[in-house]
């Protein structure tokens, strides 16, 4: 498989990987990382990185919109549930592993 073939396959998986976390909004991010050791917010920090390294500019709440789909604090407001006692101990026990 030639390079470009392979970046433009990349980008395929990336964006339905995307448009999968956004209908799937009842899936917590703390639950992600202990889980899955990274969440959207992992994500949106990549697509910065990925970013930078080329100089284009890119804020943070602007690769946070790009992977939620709308503003974070909107997203936040919308979606994200207050951690669990449980879920909070989890996070704490993997994030030596993050």
């Amino acid at each position: 498989m030639d390079d470009k073939t392979r970046t433009e396959l990349e980008a395929a998986v990336y964006r339905r990987l995307v448009e999968h976390l956004r209908t799937r909004s009842d899936v917590q991010n703390i639950d992600m990382m202990n889980l899955a050791g990274f969440c959207r917010n992992c994500l949106s920090n990549w697509m910065k990185d990925a970013a930078d390294a080329k100089s284009v500019p890119m804020s943070k709440d602007e690769s946070r919109e790009i992977v939620y789909g709308m503003p974070f604090d909107e997203w936040k407001k919308k979606h994200q549930k207050e951690a669990s006692k449980d879920q909070q101990a989890a996070f704490e026990k993997a994030a030596h592993k993050h």
